[in-house]
C-alpha cells in the first residue's frame, strides 16, 4: 500500500508534500472574504442564495445569487483568478500554475459572457476589496435591477 501512496505523490502537481497538503486545505467556498461580504450584504437587508447555479445549463456555481434581480456575485481570490494587482508568478512549478491561472481566467470570461447573454449581471469582488464598499455597490445594482 505505501507504494500506491508514493506513486500518487510522485504524480502530483505539487512540488512538495507540504505544498500539496497546504493547497488541498484551501477552501472553495465559505472563505473569510466571502463570509465578510455575506455579513455586510445581510446587514443591508439583502437576501441571496449561497453557492448556487444562476443558470441550470452553465457549469458554474456563483458564491451569491440574487435570482429576482438576475445578479450573480463571485468572490475571487487574487492568486487563483490572476488579480492584476496582487497575483505574482509562483517560483515553484511555475509552468503548471501559470497555465492553471490562465485557464481560470478564461473560464471566468466564458461564464461571464454566458450569464450576460442570458440577461444576468456577474459582479466579481476581489478578496482584497473592502467588504462594506463591495456590499454597497452590490446593494445598489441589485436594487436597481429589481425596480421596474
Amino acid at each position: 500500500m505505501p507504494s500506491d501512496v508514493a506513486q500518487v505523490a510522485e504524480a502530483s502537481w505539487a512540488s512538495t508534500p507540504a505544498i500539496r497538503r497546504s493547497m488541498q486545505s484551501n477552501r472553495s467556498h465559505d472563505t473569510k472574504p466571502e463570509l465578510a461580504l455575506r455579513r455586510a450584504l445581510h446587514a443591508r437587508g439583502l437576501r441571496y442564495r449561497v453557492c448556487a447555479k444562476p443558470l441550470p445549463d452553465l457549469r458554474m456555481k456563483a458564491d451569491l445569487v440574487f435570482r429576482p434581480a438576475r445578479v450573480a456575485v463571485e468572490v475571487r481570490g487574487c492568486f487563483w483568478h490572476g488579480c492584476k494587482l496582487h497575483c505574482r508568478k509562483p517560483s515553484a512549478n511555475s509552468d503548471y500554475w501559470t497555465a492553471k491561472i490562465d485557464r481560470n481566467i478564461a473560464r471566468d470570461l466564458k461564464n461571464e459572457m454566458a450569464l450576460r447573454q442570458a440577461g444576468w449581471l456577474l459582479i466579481a469582488v476581489w478578496e482584497h476589496e473592502e467588504p462594506s464598499a463591495a456590499a454597497a455597490e452590490i446593494d445598489k445594482l441589485v436594487r436597481d435591477r429589481r425596480s421596474p
